[in-house]
């Protein structure tokens, strides 16, 4: 008897290409990775419509949705448009409560519109918003994971972050967090499974773990 294919459709960080899961292999006689990249958004945009947009990329009922940092605030808006086998985020929030004091802060303030997008060029700059200050030491690693410099989109994801409204988690989601995370610190985070020495990098660099545990998640 054929065993059913589960299929794995995976969304990258804020300003990430797909190449971030590169390493990330399952085996493939149970599992098949479809990449998801980001889309500029249209004017005036929202984050529900934006989610409604690439929601229909996904092409196969019940599968599983996996995004990492804003790629997961954007998969758990995109399930309320999809069936779901399960709902995985990594790097990321849950809540709005999750967040950072710097970004209610800077929500509060408006001053993630003074934010240096116009900046996308300079990829130091760009690593830094993406990946978290450490990230600035090796920016010619990070080049390759950084693909989406255009203005617009940067202007929008970074409000979408800032100004989300989820009040309460999307049930049975599956949270994965790094304890080290510098951009989502593990403080303000609940209910996660936590990886020891995970940065907000991890999907690169705890690849081994991701390897080894994501089919156990995927098929309790």
């Amino acid at each position: 008897m054929n065993q059913e294919i589960i299929h794995i459709y995976l969304m990258p960080g804020m300003a990430a290409n797909p190449s971030i899961f590169d390493n990330i292999k399952l085996p493939e006689s149970q599992f098949e990775l479809h990449w998801l990249e980001w889309m500029i958004p249209n004017p005036n945009e929202s984050l529900t419509q934006y989610a409604q947009r690439m929601a229909l990329k996904v092409k196969h009922d019940n599968c599983v949705l996996l995004g990492v940092s804003f790629g997961g605030i954007l998969v758990q808006e995109m399930s309320k448009n999809l069936k779901l086998r399960k709902l995985i985020i990594v790097s990321s929030v849950k809540t709005k409560h999750e967040l950072p004091k710097r970004m209610k802060l800077a929500k509060a303030t408006k001053a993630y519109k003074l934010a240096p997008t116009h900046l996308a060029q300079n990829v130091d700059a760009l690593a830094k918003y993406a990946f978290g200050k450490t990230a600035t030491k090796r920016v010619e690693l990070y080049k390759k994971y950084l693909s989406v410099n255009d203005k617009k989109y940067l202007d929008w994801a970074i409000e979408q972050v800032v100004c989300w409204e989820q009040e309460k988690p999307v049930p049975e989601i599956i949270h994965i967090h790094g304890e080290n995370d510098g951009v989502f610190p593990i403080k303000n985070i609940n209910e996660c499974i936590i990886i020891k020495g995970g940065t907000h990098i991890m999907i690169i660099n705890k690849y081994k773990w991701f390897n080894e545990n994501l089919p156990k998640l995927i098929l309790s």
